[in-house]
């Protein structure tokens, strides 16, 4: 008899966009007249920008030539955009090539990442955040048994991110092993400075424990002291992993690239207490679950950083921005209590009269046929919010803001 990992049997419902999904090809189906405008997923619109592509098709030709056929790649990444990567990313942060792990996104990696990790590890995940992280904790087992009243899981420290707080986590009351970090935050757009930052790196140097920093959205950023690395924490070296993506910053959301950062100096212990290189057994996995990301696409992935690559990803990056101004001032001016917006491509907004999350995205998308993502699907604290995405088109996000204004103005 084959047995499940029951762990599986612990995930509540199905993942979040799945269920977006459904309800909207549902709605859709009984309503093919309607126009319906999806500001919900974090994917992008933009077309991959020209630079890109024009590299990209070098890189095909190259293949189809004895000379430059690649086979198999290195796990862990071509050297070609590992030193692209070092220069325009970490310059004068002392990372090296090989601390640097390039993948197929940073989901598979944030995910993945806890292969490494003992199952006895105490895990703090800010709420709310991208599922991903707490599901695949589920998954290996660390969880414990979900709560139906209180929405949390016994074994899993929560670290509330909302208004209250002005979107500040505290550090964690108790002695945690793992905790998990992104910032620009998905889904609330809301950052961190880097004397916040500061306060988790010393937390974790002074309890052996490992930050799992996602930095997806860094691209963003527009206001001075907000870090784009958690390198630039003085410390962080001794305890980080960070996690970036091409999807968000290149519109790379199809073609699949982004990397790990681990310092040869990030160390988890046995149980006997023995130092061990988290950098060397990440290695170990790459290279026994992973054949590498396409010489293609880490080629695409290195014209990003030419002069007229930067240029034309920063022109796509505004277009988001202004989107995401145009959401932030449309539901302001209606009356909406918003966050983010300002340095990350999500908003955030308060929802009107205490209705339940998932009640408002019935409401907008019958209503207003607006998709949106309901904050309670983030966790616990996201209950009462609700989450728009910039990277519609620029005439689907003013118009769907504009039927949001008119339903609220009725």
């Amino acid at each position: 008899m084959s047995k499940v990992n029951e762990n599986f049997l612990e995930l509540q419902d199905s993942y979040l966009f799945s269920t977006i999904a459904k309800k909207v090809a549902k709605y859709t189906e009984e309503n093919p007249d309607k126009k319906i405008i999806k500001l919900g997923i974090g994917d992008v619109t933009r077309p991959i920008v020209p630079a890109v592509i024009e590299t990209m098709h070098k890189a095909v030709d190259e293949m189809g030539t004895v000379e430059g056929f690649k086979g198999y790649g290195p796990e862990q990444g071509y050297d070609f955009l590992k030193d692209a990567i070092i220069e325009n990313e970490y310059k004068n942060l002392h990372i090296e090539s090989d601390e640097i792990f390039v993948s197929d996104g940073a989901k598979c990696d944030t995910g993945n990442i806890v292969d490494i990790f003992g199952i006895d590890n105490k895990v703090a995940i800010t709420d709310p955040v991208y599922p991903v992280y707490l599901d695949t904790n589920v998954i290996a087992g660390r969880s414990g048994k979900f709560n139906k009243e209180t929405g949390m899981y016994e074994n899993v420290v929560y670290l509330p991110v909302n208004s209250e707080n002005n979107f500040v986590p505290e550090l964690p009351k108790e002695h945690v092993d793992m905790i998990y970090l992104c910032f620009p935050n998905n889904p609330t757009g809301t950052v961190l400075n880097k004397n916040e930052l500061q306060k988790f790196v010393n937390y974790a140097k002074e309890n052996n424990s490992i930050i799992l920093y996602d930095a997806a959205y860094e691209a963003f950023i527009s206001e001075e002291n907000i870090p784009h690395s958690i390198y630039e924490i003085e410390g962080a070296r001794d305890v980080a992993i960070e996690f970036k993506s091409y999807s968000k910053t290149a519109g790379f959301t199809g073609v699949r690239c982004g990397y790990t950062v681990i310092p040869k100096t990030v160390y988890g212990y046995t149980k006997n207490g023995e130092k061990v290189q988290l950098n060397k057994l990440w290695n170990r996995r790459m290279t026994t679950k992973f054949n590498g990301t396409s010489y293609i696409v880490q080629r695409a992935a290195s014209a990003i950083y030419t002069e007229e690559g930067r240029k034309q990803i920063r022109e796509n990056i505004e277009y988001y921005k202004e989107n995401a101004r145009i959401i932030k001032d449309g539901l302001e001016s209606a009356g909406f209590t918003v966050y983010g917006g300002v340095n990350a491509p999500y908003i955030w907004l308060k929802i009107p009269g205490n209705m339940k999350s998932w009640d408002f995205f019935d409401k907008l998308l019958t209503e207003a046929n607006v998709v949106g993502t309901p904050g309670s699907g983030f966790g616990p604290s996201g209950e009462g919010y609700f989450r728009l995405t910039a990277f519609g088109n620029r005439e689907n996000t003013k118009e769907a803001i504009e039927r949001i204004i008119k339903l609220y103005s009725k």
